[in-house]
């Protein structure tokens, strides 16, 4: 029996020594070692690093373009920081790299987390909370540095993203929601009174309108972030406890093939998607809690084929608000 087989061409050998010997980090993924280029340790755990770049660069043109706060900017920053560290960390796997790779995803959830609290607060609690999320960053890098546990850090920003997705569903559902509801029966009440006109009542349906289905997209993209994140993370782990079993299935079905196999090089380009939806997200959260819903819409031609962006509303027409799914 003649079995089929994609056309493929064998791995070549790993190696020891690269261009940038030696390795000192404490990490050394599933991918093996200089088997494509001396220039890089690993090459697909480097290249696909390039998805946060390209999002950094969309998010940051975005928040200049369409005037988001500035706090977001610095976070796409920041997002951007995190892909170049990791592209550099795997690409070397230098302590130093690494370093820049992993504490730069903490300092930017870091960044979310105080705007997540800080916002509408007077200036002194807003004080109190930096001062607290810059020691608590102190802290982990200082800790981190002196475990060199890489477990202390995937907990650590476990948790802070816990914290951060957490806080701002809450935000979501207990500032925003009630207030619609609220409004939603003050409207039925002047609707009630004849002093209202027929063109108020239309424009208090059309907030309603725009309220509910604000909150409906906001689901849909927690949905998908949390999804592609979650998934990302899965692989990863999938790769790291059935390592050599996926070495030997990557020799044998060879190159290009063996590339969908990289579990961590997965884990770069979901959880970056992810982390994207997350940002955009609370830039619309953020307009929705200023009162600025009229102002700003949301951006997201296809669920599956494009990436959603927030950007200054044009589509309300002759007092209707026009829906862009």
């Amino acid at each position: 029996m003649v079995q089929f087989r994609l056309p493929s061409i064998p791995y070549p050998p790993a190696q020891d020594h690269g261009y940038w010997d030696p390795i000192t980090s404490t990490l050394d993924w599933c991918e093996e070692n200089y088997y494509a280029t001396t220039y890089s340790a690993e090459i697909v755990n480097s290249v696909t690093n390039l998805m946060f770049v390209w999002l950094a660069f969309v998010g940051i043109y975005n928040c200049l373009r369409h005037g988001h706060d500035r706090i977001f900017l610095i976070t796409f920053i920041g997002y951007l920081i995190v892909g170049s560290g990791s592209f550099a960390f795997h690409s070397t796997l230098k302590y130093p790299m690494q370093l820049v790779d992993e504490l730069s995803m903490i300092y930017t959830t870091c960044l979310m987390t105080w705007a997540t609290f800080e916002h509408k607060r007077p200036i002194w609690v807003k004080t109190v909370v930096a001062l607290l999320v810059a020691g608590l960053a102190l802290f982990i890098t200082l800790y981190y540095h002196y475990l060199q546990d890489p477990s202390f850090h995937q907990n650590a920003y476990a948790i802070l993203t816990a914290v951060v997705l957490i806080r701002s569903m809450y935000i979501m559902e207990v500032n925003i929601r009630p207030h619609f509801r609220k409004r939603h029966q003050e409207h039925e009440k002047v609707q009630a009174s004849k002093a209202t006109s027929e063109a108020e009542k239309l424009e208090e349906r059309r907030q309603d309108d725009r309220d509910r289905w604000i909150l409906k997209k906001m689901w849909i993209m927690i949905a998908f972030g949390l999804t592609i994140f979650l998934g990302g993370f899965g692989l990863w782990n999938l790769d790291n406890i059935y390592c050599q079993k996926i070495r030997t299935w990557r020799h044998e079905i060879g190159l290009p093939w063996g590339i969908l196999l990289e579990g961590h090089g997965w884990w770069h380009l979901m959880t970056g998607l992810g982390a994207y939806f997350y940002i955009v997200w609370g830039i619309w959260l953020r307009h929705c809690l200023n009162g600025k819903s009229d102002q700003y819409q949301l951006s997201w031609p296809s669920y599956f084929t494009s990436i959603p962006r927030i950007v200054r509303d044009e589509t309300r027409q002759n007092g209707t608000y026009k829906k862009n799914s």
